[in-house]
């Protein structure tokens, strides 16, 4: 491993930033159809011999956090709620020691029925996907009438205890932009934490056009003109949400936004994909495959190593703004959020 500091233990890049958060694909399949991830027919999914078994992904989650000082898993998708393992995968997750903090992201569409049970398996809480709040908007955008069930999900998960519930929303301009108000609104009175997501490069379509795209400083202005917004005292970190007291507090609203304000320089996330790729940023152009290792008989020991050469590589930033930027030939929902 040309290069690495000799010695070191975890997933760290040349950069000297150090990668904690895993974020796991479990499947790239997803009951919605959201425009700004794929097209309304949807795409070609992975064959089910591509895709790591349950032992797999138990496996390299045992790695990442025994081995290389993970502390953090975020389970994604597509929808992480179709993958029929999910429940064990969380269990044997949380049974590791150090446990690591673990959170779900999705589209909330079945958490009526599992949440509780996990809850129960360990899951400490979810980020759950909310564009619009108006039915017929919905169904324009995810191509699905399933708003209903979206806020079902919500309830379930307060319920349940997975709190604090935060919902992430992407605005389209000319589609839910006016909705900026009514979210935060809705957030607000059910004590969920709002985050706004700039629409980022990660359409399966590649029809992204950032002159399009709604900013975070379109976002704050519309807030800005119904609440009173103060930056968080809390420390950021590598969060990747810049966040705001509303109205002094102790509620607070969130903007993503990776596209014009990058985070680049405390990025703490590896991902692993539903078919076993590391991929040392979202909007990396190549990734390691460990699937193939494992299934060459390669040892801990040696997957590991594999893991730390892939962030080793890491870029400096996702170089959206420069020319030479070629989107990623993923779409988000093959990649993991």
């Amino acid at each position: 491993m040309a290069g690495r500091p000799v010695g070191e233990a975890g997933l760290v890049d040349r950069f000297g930033r150090v990668a904690t958060d895993l974020r796991v694909s479990l499947t790239d399949k997803c009951n919605l159809r959201c425009s700004y991830c794929m097209p309304p027919e949807g795409l070609p999914w992975l064959q089910s011999d591509r895709l790591l078994t349950d032992d797999e992904v138990v496996r390299l989650i045992g790695i990442a956090v025994e081995r290389l000082g993970v502390t953090e898993v975020r389970f994604t998708g597509g929808e992480p709620l179709l993958r029929r393992g999910l429940t064990r995968i969380l269990r044997e997750t949380t049974a590791l020691r150090p446990r690591p903090e673990t959170m779900l992201t999705t589209n909330a569409i079945g958490l009526t029925r599992l949440a509780p049970t996990l809850a129960e398996a360990g899951l400490d809480r979810v980020n759950v996907s909310l564009d619009t709040l108006d039915r017929e908007t919905f169904r324009s955008l995810a191509h699905r009438d399933r708003l209903a069930d979206t806020l079902a999900g919500l309830e379930a998960a307060t319920e349940a205890g997975l709190t604090p519930v935060k919902i992430n929303s992407v605005l389209l301009r000319g589609v839910n932009e006016h909705e900026v108000v009514a979210l935060a609104e809705f957030a607000l009175e059910h004590g969920h934490e709002l985050r706004f997501i700039e629409q980022m490069p990660l359409d399966a379509q590649h029809s992204w056009d950032r002159s399009s795209m709604v900013t975070a400083a379109e976002i704050l202005g519309a807030l800005q003109e119904r609440f009173a917004l103060t930056p968080d005292p809390a420390h950021r970190g590598a969060a990747p949400a810049e966040t705001w007291l509303v109205d002094g507090g102790p509620a607070r609203i969130g903007v993503i936004a990776s596209v014009t304000r990058p985070f680049c320089g405390a990025c703490d996330r590896t991902r692993l994909t539903a078919d076993g790729q590391i991929r040392n940023c979202l909007f990396a152009s190549g990734e390691t495959d460990l699937r193939g290792a494992l299934r060459s008989g390669a040892s801990d020991d040696e997957v590991a190593d594999l893991w730390r050469m892939a962030m080793w590589g890491k870029l400096a930033g996702h170089g959206i703004d420069d020319p030479t930027f070629l989107q990623p030939d993923r779409p988000m929902s093959a990649i993991g959020g």
